[in-house]
């Protein structure tokens, strides 16, 4: 959110220490957008589902990964890139990590990584009300706004999560497919964040309906017992890594990367 592909202090720092670390790696950090600054702007007010289309096309058109890749997507990305091998016939994922990736969205307004004018439409936003037709086809972030005290209102007017999550009535078998095709998933928490609410939305945990303070883990989630994405199936054999993380939001103490992730990325297909 507000970040974009190649800032050298973010990203492009990312994709430089994994190509340092995993020699002869081919890495590709997304641009969501014709440039950076589009791809920054995009992260608010691109529609996920056309976000996903943009990202399933450069993926798929890449010949380098065209035998398959590992896919790392951090804070909202790591929801997206999760929603990416749900939804991308054509992104043949090996090992997808999530690193802060809220993947049963947020109840609460995030730290605003953008220029104050846009920090400003964010909250503006949200305030109007997050599941209106407006805001909804606005902001992504409000479709990713998951509100526990009005499950109806989310269900219904939330364009976004509550599908790729399976939790309509009528499960989507091929988003429970194309994830149990994927040989690890693995979902980082920070146990400190508070930009992501509940932090435990990172581990697929989140507040029990009709109220904000008793959260469930995944494992007492409908989501889990029930296995609408394959995650019990996946965690039964030990292809769920659910990795804690001291820190605020994406602030990995020293050598966490290196030892925590990086092992996850090879070997890779010939």
């Amino acid at each position: 959110m507000g970040d974009n592909c190649c800032l050298p202090f973010s990203m492009g720092s990312v994709k430089t220490f994994i190509e340092e670390k995993v020699k002869g790696a081919y890495v590709v950090s997304l641009m969501i957008g014709s440039n950076p600054g589009d791809d920054s702007y995009n992260s608010y007010f691109m529609p996920v589902h056309k976000q996903l289309e943009m990202a399933c096309a450069l993926v798929s058109g890449d010949a380098e990964l065209a035998a398959g890749f590992h896919a790392i997507g951090f804070s909202q990305g790591g929801l997206f890139v999760r929603a990416l091998a749900q939804t991308c016939p054509g992104a043949k994922i090996i090992n997808l990590i999530s690193i802060g990736g809220p993947q049963q969205g947020i109840f609460g307004l995030p730290d605003c990584l953008g220029d104050k004018g846009i920090c400003e439409e964010v909250k503006m936003l949200l305030d109007l009300g997050a599941y209106t037709p407006l805001v909804q086809n606005r902001l992504v972030q409000a479709q990713y706004w998951h509100d526990p005290r009005s499950p109806a209102s989310y269900q219904k007017y939330n364009v976004f999560l509550p599908a790729i999550n399976n939790e309509g009535a009528a499960k989507n078998a091929t988003y429970k497919e194309r994830l149990l095709q994927v040989e690890k998933i693995v979902l980082v928490k920070f146990l400190n964040d508070t930009i992501v609410v509940p932090r435990d939305s990172e581990w697929f945990g989140f507040y029990a309906e009709g109220q904000d303070a008793k959260v469930l883990a995944l494992e007492e989630s409908r989501l889990y017992i029930e296995d609408w994405l394959g995650l019990k199936t996946l965690k039964e054999q030990g292809r769920l890594l659910l990795l804690s993380c001291l820190g605020q939001h994406l602030q990995m103490p020293p050598g966490f990367f290196a030892q925590s992730i990086i092992p996850l990325l090879t070997p890779l297909p010939p």
